[in-house]
């Protein structure tokens, strides 16, 4: 097998003439000499087609993934079952190779997916509106950080440090170059502290970023930072787990004005980081500020259902200055797939998943807590998610539960110094009683 070269010498010849130049150097005479490079570069010879994907199989085969090893490593990306129509629609190329709706008279079947999608994220949320989704649920909580600035005319915004670090570090790159102070809320024994919030709350903050269940796993009291948010006239916005809203009160209970997240969750395999989806809804009062696209459901001449782009701020739509936001596109076969997925499972069937990863978790920070090796770190109320404080190294932790074909949990030192001991381990639904039995008698073991 050879390269495919398209262009023969008698090409290259013919080219040249007509541009009027002697040779391929000549096209480089403006690159000084001293800046060339004289020899020929450092990579392998060339290779054949089969060759080259041989090479490659070989690196894709030493990488682990949940097909592999069982995991209970969480923090922001979750190993939960996908129903396999889920992989049967979405690579039917009319949504797999499916481009942004422009023309709304030949783009319905793009239109209605998302309008669904939407609907289904302000049924989850309890808010009036979503849009399209974004990159990831990390640049949605930005976005929401923007929109909550441009809706108040307010330049500070107060996330808690119980939000995802991750989260937090996007938040903080996107309001450093727009001018906007980030105000860090303290934790206090793994959820938000109430008492911080109250001193630093004031007429300039925009907004309040809370996560719920928060980073640690921990469901949070929201009534409190609900009522000091709204007093001061800020907007309460709630980073939530979508899986989690099938048996929690929703963000629109709790009197949240956006409510931001990430979707990978909703059938979206983990992908080694991506792509995602992040979900963005809000009360109808803020719906104007709303970035990227949104889908609305209306009537032809004929009275007839359709579907359109609608309340498009987006700089591709309107003048630049009136736009709300730069955000280019939205994660169309991700929300597709969210879509599908929720449609598949139901509103009972997303209960079950929520009570299974629930249960399951409880189970395994039970017996975990009996353990004179570990114990639970904080005793409180949590979801799916929990920590342990270990008296053992958490990387030695993890390296053995590897060695054992298993994936641990998220070592919190990293981003916590007050937590140098601790790992998040995360439990879900697909995780079976022997899985977690196997677990703990290892950890135990050590």
């Amino acid at each position: 097998m050879f390269p495919y070269l398209p262009h023969t010498e008698e090409d290259i010849k013919s080219m040249l003439e007509v541009i009027g130049v002697e040779s391929i150097d000549a096209l480089f005479d403006d690159v000084p000499e001293k800046i060339r490079l004289k020899e020929l570069l450092n990579i392998n010879e060339p290779m054949s087609e089969l060759e080259v994907s041989q090479y490659m199989k070989k690196f894709a085969d030493s990488n682990k993934g949940v097909d592999d090893l069982v995991c209970f490593l969480g923090a922001g990306a979750y190993d939960h079952y996908i129903p396999s129509i889920i992989k049967h629609i979405t690579s039917r190329s009319e949504f797999y190779t499916a481009y942004t709706p422009y023309q709304p008279e030949i783009s319905q079947g793009t239109l209605q997916a998302i309008f669904e999608y939407q609907s289904m994220i302000c049924e989850l949320t309890g808010m009036d509106v979503a849009n399209a989704s974004l990159y990831d649920g990390s640049t949605a909580t930005a976005e929401g950080a923007l929109m909550a600035c441009g809706a108040t005319r307010r330049n500070k915004i107060a996330v808690s440090r119980t939000v995802s670090p991750g989260t937090r570090k996007v938040l903080e790159t996107y309001t450093k170059y727009k001018g906007i102070e980030l105000i860090e809320i303290e934790e206090n024994d793994g959820v938000t502290d109430i008492d911080d919030l109250r001193n630093k709350m004031n007429k300039d903050v925009a907004g309040v970023i809370v996560q719920n269940p928060n980073f640690f796993g921990i469901i949070e009291d929201m009534s409190e930072v609900e009522k000091i948010t709204h007093d001061s006239k800020g907007l309460l916005m709630i980073n939530a787990d979508p899986i989690s809203l099938a048996i929690l009160k929703t963000p629109g209970e709790y009197g949240a004005d956006i409510v931001i997240g990430e979707g990978q969750s909703l059938g979206n395999p983990l992908n080694f980081g991506g792509p995602y989806l992040g979900f963005i809804s809000c009360t109808k009062k803020l719906m104007r500020k709303l970035p990227g696209r949104i889908v609305g459901q209306a009537e032809d001449v004929n009275g007839k259902r359709g579907f359109v782009l609608t309340l498009q701020a987006r700089e591709q739509h309107i003048r630049r200055d009136k736009a709300t936001s730069n955000i280019t596109s939205n994660q169309g076969l991700n929300a597709l797939t969210a879509a599908i997925y929720l449609s598949t499972l139901g509103k009972e069937g997303l209960k079950e998943v929520a009570k299974n990863c629930l249960k399951k978790a409880h189970y395994a920070a039970e017996l975990i807590g009996k353990s004179s090796k570990y114990e639970l770190r904080f005793n409180k109320p949590f979801f799916m998610e929990f920590v342990v404080k270990s008296s053992i190294k958490p990387e030695k932790v993890n390296k053995e539960l590897l060695h054992n074909n298993i994936l641990g949990g998220y070592e919190l030192g990293g981003d916590y110094s007050n937590y140098n001991d601790d790992i998040l381990l995360c439990v879900t639904e697909k995780r079976t009683k022997k899985q977690i039995d196997d677990l703990v008698n290892i950890m135990e073991g050590m």
